[in-house]
């Protein structure tokens, strides 16, 4: 009697919801680390370009975090993993793909029309290979870590409403003190991650749509347009450029994903998102219980 107290006790704690999310960053954090060693260990002995290295590293990254995240919650919940579904996978890989690289395009169209935007020059299409491979692990590894565990896991226990206010708080204060931040810069890092990316799962309730917007977003910004991307060292892309002017339309130190434009149009694509998903009734209520 006492034993069978003790294992039900014990079950509970593996099923919390916080013990859930330990686990599963846990392990999508091992296998990327250990792919890096992989990495150090095999590939940077080759004589493989840098841009080649770095796009199989990414491809196995992506490939590993969602195989890790599958076999890891179809054990842990015995069902199936329908936020990743392959079936489901062009419908929206596609659209958030594009949504990502539009959106970037409408900030640096902004501050073209302001003056701020100019192209120095053209660069070889091979220069796309490093950004499209750092845009590739940042979407996959990101999203799969904050959309599909934390902000998962914690909507399901405390319904979609205070998740997102709870997300929208954690990435303002965790962008406080970055290097050059501003007001508007803060606000607009809350929104594009805070709001809109979980508002693109909630509507989808798939984690592709997510996944593929903060890629085609990483990808675009450096990638195709020269910007700066503050949680990249990239230098090179497909156009060197020149950013200046007021920073409230460039993003100043932070770049033109922490623009004003930026802040409002991530509000109302994430709004229009949850718009969407309660006529839909895909908003989840809270459960605040003990699992």
């Amino acid at each position: 009697m006492h034993s069978s107290i003790k294992q039900t006790s014990l079950e509970k704690g593996m099923h919390f919801f916080l013990t859930k999310m330990i686990a599963g960053i846990a392990v999508v954090v091992a296998l990327i680390a250990l792919t890096e060693l992989l990495r150090s260990a095999l590939l940077d002995k080759t004589n493989l370009s840098d841009g080649t290295k770095a796009l199989i590293t990414s491809i196995t990254e992506a490939i590993i975090s969602v195989a890790g995240y599958i076999i890891l919650f179809k054990a842990y919940d015995k069902r199936q993993i329908g936020e990743l579904s392959a079936t489901k996978f062009i419908s929206n890989a596609i659209p958030g793909f594009m949504t990502g690289i539009l959106l970037q395009t409408i900030f640096i169209f902004i501050i073209y029309v302001a003056g701020g935007y100019s192209v120095d020059r053209v660069n070889h299409a091979s220069t796309l290979i490093v950004p499209f491979a750092f845009a590739l692990t940042a979407g996959f590894v990101a999203e799969i870590i904050m959309i599909g565990i934390v902000f998962r896991l914690l909507e399901k226990q405390t319904g979609t409403i205070v998740a997102l206010i709870i997300f929208v708080i954690l990435f303002a204060v965790l962008h406080v003190n970055v290097k050059g931040a501003t007001v508007i810069s803060v606000g607009a890092t809350a929104m594009q991650a805070g709001l809109m990316l979980p508002a693109a799962y909630v509507v989808s309730r798939n984690l592709w749509l997510p996944i593929f917007i903060h890629f085609g977003w990483d990808f675009a910004e450096p990638g195709l347009f020269g910007g700066i991307n503050p949680s990249s060292s990239l230098t090179h892309g497909l156009i060197t450029s020149n950013i200046a002017g007021n920073s409230l339309l460039t993003g100043g130190q932070t770049g033109p994903q922490d623009s004003l434009s930026s802040l409002f149009l991530c509000a109302l694509l994430g709004s229009l998102f949850l718009l969407y998903a309660k006529r839909k009734n895909r908003l989840i209520k809270p459960q605040w219980r003990y699992e």
